[in-house]
């Protein structure tokens, strides 16, 4: 119920972009772009993790196909 996506884009100096999202009452999982300075990028993950956010790396090819 927390929108952690737009504190994010807010609370760090990143740009985010959600390519793929499946919402239901038991799990929201969301494919997130994220562009800015690797160093914001690390503390936005940080952050979205300490909120209890499992947060995993995918390649960009893997979205587009």
């Amino acid at each position: 119920t927390t929108p952690v996506i737009w504190e994010v884009g807010h609370k760090f100096k990143i740009k985010t972009n959600v390519r793929q999202a499946s919402v239901t009452d038991e799990i929201g999982i969301v494919c997130l772009e994220v562009d800015g300075q690797r160093a914001e990028i690390k503390k936005a993950i940080k952050w979205l993790e300490s909120k209890g956010v499992k947060v995993e790396p995918i390649e960009i090819n893997v979205i587009e196909s």
